[in-house]
């Protein structure tokens, strides 16, 4: 089993930054890709960024240049730096962890970006 433990959510002007973090525990040997989700309610869960142990990332159009995943391997964790966060980015986010093809996710955090 992984935990995830998500943190750095909250309340942010249009225009401003946050930056997420999530840390694994548990059985993190064979983690491979780390990412982030996000949903808002009455829509499906998407991806926004995710990282392998090897370092290459894939980003949803949505927030290519805007937002940076990035990942600690030695220390089992995954960080979102957002830039430029817009009102459409307000969601829950969610930190998922890839381990021998199971999925295992966070317990979310929230992101409300004000206009």
């Amino acid at each position: 089993q992984v935990q995830l433990v998500e943190s750095g959510g909250g309340l942010v002007q249009a225009g401003g930054s946050l930056k997420l973090s999530c840390k694994a525990s548990g059985s993190t040997f064979w983690i491979n890709a780390m990412g982030w989700y996000r949903q808002t309610p009455g829509k499906q869960r998407e991806l926004v960024a995710t990282i392998t142990s090897g370092g290459s990332t894939n980003y949803a159009d949505s927030v290519k240049g805007r937002f940076i995943i990035s990942r600690e391997n030695a220390k089992n964790t995954v960080f979102l730096q957002m830039n430029n966060l817009k009102a459409e980015d307000t969601a829950v986010y969610y930190c998922q962890a890839r381990r021998l093809s199971i999925d295992y996710w966070g317990q979310g955090t929230q992101v409300t970006v004000s206009s």
